[in-house]
């Protein structure tokens, strides 16, 4: 590190510390390259009709001919991306089974106007579809999304880019968890293998001498003998060894009864990590039978070399045929399909693998950047108001709830926790969404937009006051907020976090150094520091770097819920938070995903709960305490992460928001998907033309991003690419037949593809977003 690595990176209230570090995320393909299937002059041929305007006749006749011109010319265009091996590449990993059953057809079609049929076409949009995302999306996902670093230095004046070598500089194909999952569950399914498995007791379950109590049952009383087993069952001792400090019980049968009851576990059970199989194979090799554990470490020899086969593949066509071959050996080693199908409750990674990389080029940002950002910090002082009136409100009926129990006698947490569960599923929600309402009425008064305004610009000065007098007080000052941080009802520890991401709209690093730049506010993750993420940990540099950031935040000890290790996108083994020091405590809840053996992981049946100055705390085995909030944490994060909304939701158009050089908000539009006619024209060229002045109708930029219901991600549009037009038609038709009702939420692409800095070592440009992580020191 250098010397400014050190210094604070302050926002000018003080009050908010950047990390000296940040991710640079980024595409993995040229910006420039959507430009391609915008043909040269079309769009203003098509601007000469006006709306309403018969489109037949001479002047029609000539527009159709250079339409049908430029979409032969097109189709060539997306043949040639086609035909890329990195494009091909990167469909094989996102989905393998296209490359056949679309790109290939598609290769071997020859554009012609009168051949430009239905299935033609659809795979024209197949390909443009890819495109898009590879090339203006700042995913996060193998080379076509790798994550990038940089560093403050306010000695500097703009952005400085070194581009290294290529665009990578280190990659890594990752098991799924739920692949080693099945390998293991295989593995373990030999009942001479049973003996080495070490059980474990369900983290809800109390043991208090020879009493069980499981929370809403009445307590249990068992035998010595069970309750001697129950108290050895720490995921720690085996089976076997159990049995040999217990030589009077049965441990087998008692065992048997305690999976019986659904007080214990006792199967082989891999802990939620990014390289899962290093656990597996750590358990095979304390399996002290040769025979026994020969056959599970050559099943995982097995997948392990062809995952190594998949990371060494080089092109489309060997990285299929890698990817081909170790799906066959997973299915034949755990009878188990190797790609699971899509469901509600799964993480979106399905294939057994995933790569992950680390691209080359690396920024310094300095003080030019880090001046424009001054409008962030009443951002940030809003979001911790909104972060602490929601524990605030979480942690009143929660206390209710305690005292409800505590009526009874002591309370430990797993009682506490279970007691909870309607205010989390129920009222909590409702509490976020009536915040998040009162959030935004707050700011559309600090804003106070003219209506119909497309443009709103405001100094930090201005909104300086209004922020301070509508957020600035803290939890439990009545019409205040509270200040985001620490613990109590003022927040609970993760919300000390903000994870803004910040893009440069800017021609180059050299029109940031002159001054000629605006900012632009992407998402604002809540409650979170979003570095922590696997993802993000593993494909940094010095990761024990992010630890010590990490430190310098949290002197003490934290106390961390285990949480599942996948449900739907919220969570994976890809953005697991894994910055977690050995100080640090985890409680189990309900699930158990964490190494047994581990210190400071304790059961949320062993921990009591209690009362200290009109607060909730949790007393831990060992004595340590903690504020009970943390115990919601993850509850409360989840809750907290999509609030953020300082324009009214229900408008039809939002404008741009721009405060000093910051803008913080885009232009947004709200339509009804069914009322948006060019979508049903069923003649390509019409299509255009009425989409174009639809457009112009409704003041919509060249470039934007589409959200939709039925769409899983956003797209993007290029209003000057018949292509790119025809995917949002498609799009819209679904959404209109599927909900009648239903918006589609259009905003404006800003930066726009020409505004790309961020440059490899051949000048190619990419779009870019700088992920921050601000922490609270109020």
């Amino acid at each position: 590190m250098t010397d400014t690595d050190t210094d604070d990176v302050r926002l000018p209230g003080g009050r908010w510390r950047l990390w000296e570090q940040f991710a640079l995320r980024g595409a993995g393909f040229p910006a420039p390259g959507v430009l391609r299937l915008a043909p040269d002059g079309l769009a203003s041929a098509a601007d000469k009709f006006e709306p309403g305007e018969q489109l037949d006749g001479d002047g029609w006749r000539d527009f159709t001919g250079l339409f049908a011109e430029a979409a032969v010319e097109t189709a060539h265009t997306l043949q040639d991306i086609a035909r890329m091996p990195a494009f091909r590449e990167a469909v094989a990993w996102q989905n393998r089974p296209v490359l056949q059953s679309g790109i290939t057809p598609f290769l071997n079609w020859t554009p012609t106007a009168a051949g430009r049929t239905s299935m033609p076409r659809q795979r024209e949009e197949l390909v443009a579809h890819y495109w898009q995302r590879f090339c203006v999306k700042n995913d996060t996902i193998g080379f076509f999304g790798p994550v990038g670093w940089g560093r403050w230095d306010l000695s500097a004046a703009g952005v400085t880019v070194d581009p290294g070598r290529g665009l990578i500089a280190g990659s890594e194909v990752y098991f799924a968890s739920w692949a080693i999952d099945a390998l293991a569950a295989s593995i373990g399914s030999d009942p001479a293998l049973r003996d080495w498995v070490a059980p474990r007791r369900v983290p809800f379950v109390r043991l208090s001498g020879t009493e069980v109590t499981v929370p809403g049952r009445p307590a249990a009383e068992v035998s010595d003998g069970a309750a001697a087993v129950l108290g050895l069952c720490d995921g720690v001792r085996t089976a076997r060894e159990i049995r040999a400090a217990l030589p009077a019980v049965d441990v087998s049968a008692v065992l048997e009864d305690l999976v019986a009851r659904r007080w214990a576990v006792w199967r082989l059970e891999i802990p939620a990590d990014a390289r899962p199989e290093r656990f597996l194979r750590a358990w095979l090799d304390r399996v002290g039978d040769a025979d026994l554990r020969r056959p599970g470490l050559a099943a995982l020899d097995a997948l392990e070399s062809g995952r190594a086969r998949v990371a060494a593949a080089e092109g489309a066509d060997e990285l299929v045929a890698a990817l081909t071959a170790l799906e066959g050996e997973f299915t034949a080693l755990t009878e188990t399909a190797a790609v699971r199908e899509k469901s509600a409750g799964t993480a979106p990674c399905r294939a057994l693998v995933y790569s992950d990389c680390r691209r080359a080029a690396t920024a310094t940002v300095g003080a030019a950047v880090h001046e424009a950002l001054a409008p962030l910090e009443p951002l940030l002082t809003s979001a911790g108001w909104l972060t602490a009136r929601l524990a605030e409100r979480v942690m009143g009926r929660a206390k209710e709830v305690y005292a409800r129990l505590a009526a009874q006698g002591p309370v430990d947490l797993a009682a506490f926790w279970f007691a909870c569960m309607p205010i989390l599923h129920g009222a909590a929600r409702e509490d976020a969404a009536a915040l998040q309402r009162e959030f935004r009425r707050r700011w559309e008064s600090v804003l106070a937009a003219p209506p119909d305004a497309r443009r709103v610009r405001l100094s930090a000065a201005e909104i300086a006051g209004p922020v301070a007098e509508r957020f600035g007080g803290r939890a439990g000052d009545g019409d205040g907020g509270g200040n985001g941080g620490g613990n109590g009802t003022a927040g609970w520890t993760a919300a000390r976090y903000l994870s803004p991401d910040i893009m440069i709209a800017a021609t180059g690093a050299e029109a940031v150094a002159r001054g000629d730049f605006e900012l632009v506010l992407g998402e604002l993750h809540m409650a979170a520091n979003t570095l922590g993420a696997s993802l993000f940990v593993n494909q940094h540099p010095e990761p024990g770097e992010l630890l010590g950031l990490t430190g310098r935040d949290h002197p003490g000890p934290r106390l961390m819920p285990l949480l599942p290790k996948e449900h739907r996108s919220r969570l994976s083994a890809r953005i697991r938070h894994t910055l977690v020091r050995d100080e640090d405590y985890y409680v189990a809840l309900v699930d158990f995903t964490s190494d047994p053996g581990r210190p400071r992981t304790v059961l949320s049946a062993d921990v009591a709960v209690t009362e200290r100055g009109g607060e909730l705390v949790v007393v831990l085995p060992d004595g340590a305490e903690f504020a009970a909030v943390d115990v919601f944490s993850h509850v409360l994060t989840t809750l907290a992460m999509d609030l953020f909304q300082i324009l009214p939701e229900e408008a039809a158009h939002a404008p741009r928001v721009t405060v000093d050089r910051l803008v913080v908000a885009r232009e947004t539009w709200r339509l009804p998907a069914a009322d948006i006619s060019f979508a049903e024209e069923k003649d390509e060229a019409r299509r255009f033309v009425r989409a174009r002045q639809w457009r112009e109708q409704h003041r919509l930029p060249r470039f934007v991003f589409v959200v939709l219901p039925t769409e899983t991600r956003p797209f993007y549009v290029d209003f000057d690419s018949p292509v790119y037009v025809n995917i949002l038609a498609k799009a819209l038709r679904r959404l209109a037949r599927k909900d009648p009702d239903g918006r589609a939420v259009i905003t404006e692409m800003l930066p726009s593809p020409e505004q790309s800095w961020l440059t490899d070592g051949e000048g190619n440009t990419f779009t870019s977003e700088l992920r921050f992580v601000a922490v609270d020191e109020a």
